[in-house]
């Protein structure tokens, strides 16, 4: 199958690396100043693993377009609108896209396969997100993992599963586009409020944002006319171990260092999604505390410790 990888970070790199290991015809699309794409143009390997010859690196995006019959994204989640405004100015007939973003448009609350929906014919080209727990350092070791394909199109995701499917990632079809985008876009902000408490040294209250952020993520799905057992599928609380646990987790680093006073520079895709997350509760009636807190910490400079303080003095609720 050819597939053509649009984004060259640090989760699009590993993708396009595993493509191509399970045998696919891989071509990598990025930015050509951009540093990601200099460094594996330049010397074919980056922080995390190293490109083999048969991947190919172009920065022409319709070129990249042009020649694949699967487009894989792997892009800031608040930037696909403006990077489609670019992508659907190429023929996209008979073509499927592959989100593999993790997160909900900031300004709008529209999940990212509706972003995408904004610019193409659903008769014409299919869309499909691809999410799941992992890390390039893991899979790079040969460290297995699950993953998740869902799409509103059975047969496209079926095709996909079996044609990804490997001993390394074992994909499972989704049932459910709408919590498989919300779930793995909100286990982001319950990372965040991970590294916060672990910043501040309340680890072992972690097991209670688990239970607690996971039934919050639950009611939100099925506001939206999800199914709310999603929330306890991959796309979220199967996240968890990776994202409020992980070294490597970015949102859960983010939240350590803001709780610690420090500066963490690279994407944590929870930040914009607490914001997104929190108009979606308000415009649907559910209540989020957690994902509030996160807002109002990040966003209206509520103290660290205020925030969890009120979520300790919120009035006696049954667990279920």
């Amino acid at each position: 199958m050819k597939i053509s990888v649009l984004g060259c970070g640090r989760w699009g790199s590993c993708i396009a690396w595993y493509l191509d290991k399970i045998g696919h015809e891989v071509t990598v699309c990025g930015l050509k100043d951009a540093p990601e794409f200099i460094q594996l143009s330049e010397h074919r390997k980056n922080d995390y693993l190293s490109f083999p010859n048969s991947i190919t690196m172009t920065p022409e995006l319709g070129e990249a377009i042009g020649s694949a019959e699967v487009i894989v994204i792997s892009i800031s989640s608040q930037y696909l609108r403006s990077y489609f405004d670019d992508i659907s100015k190429h023929s996209l007939s008979g073509k499927t896209i592959v989100l593999c973003m993790k997160g909900v448009e900031a300004s709008t609350g529209k999940r990212l396969s509706e972003v995408v929906g904004d610019f193409i014919d659903p008769k014409q080209t299919n869309v499909a997100v691809w999410v799941g727990p992992g890390h390039p350092q893991d899979y790079v070791r040969g460290i297995p993992n699950c993953m998740v394909i869902d799409s509103e199109n059975q047969a496209v995701k079926e095709k996909l599963v079996n044609e990804f499917n490997s001993e390394l990632i074992r994909f499972y079809l989704g049932t459910d586009l709408i919590g498989s985008e919300i779930g793995a876009a909100a286990k982001n902000v319950i990372g965040i409020a991970a590294g916060i408490l672990d910043g501040l040294g309340y680890t072992s209250l972690k097991g209670a944002l688990m239970a607690r952020g996971t039934r919050e993520i639950a009611r939100l799905i099925k506001a939206l006319g999800g199914n709310e057992f999603s929330a306890y599928g991959l796309c979220h609380l199967g996240d968890y171990e990776a994202t409020l646990f992980s070294a490597w987790s970015h949102n859960r680093r983010y939240g350590e260092s803001f709780a610690k006073g420090i500066k963490f520079d690279k994407l944590a895709e929870g930040v914009m999604t607490s914001k997104a997350l929190c108009k979606l509760g308000t415009d649907n009636g559910v209540d989020l505390p957690i994902v509030e807190s996160v807002y109002n910490v990040l966003f209206e400079n509520l103290d660290v410790r205020e925030a969890i303080a009120r979520l300790f003095e919120r009035s006696v609720k049954k667990e279920f």
